[in-house]
Formats: structure tokens, sequence, C-alpha cells
């Protein structure tokens, strides 16, 4: 998911950087974007808490023995 997101985007940018879209499919994609982004940002959140979770739960079983 996070990929294909992150593949999307990435054409997205491609086709703003062109220049060959109409000002309403330059917004219409930026919006898109954004969106696209903001979930690309939660999903790395999520992500960076569990790997938090398993770090500190290897460093309280380390300190237990």
């Amino acid at each position: 998911m996070f990929e294909k997101s992150i593949k999307e985007l990435e054409e997205i940018v491609a086709k703003l950087e062109s220049g060959d879209t109409t000002l309403d499919e330059s917004l219409e994609l930026f919006e898109k974007g954004i969106k696209l982004s903001k979930e690309c940002n939660q999903m790395l959140d999520k992500a960076e808490k569990k790997v938090s979770v398993l770090i500190d739960g290897e460093k309280k079983d380390f300190t237990e023995e």
C-alpha cells in the first residue's frame, strides 16, 4: 500500500512538473497529491510507533534477565 501510494505520488509530481496540465487538472492533481502525502505520513507514523514498541519490548526483556 505504501509503495503504491508513493509511486502514484511520484507520477503526480511528474505530471505537474511537465506543465502539460490545465489549471483545473493541476489543482485536482495537487489535491490528490496532498491526500496521498498525508496517508503516507500516517502509514510511516504507524510503522514508527510499532518499531518503537518492539524496541522498547526488547529493552525490557534484556533488562529483566
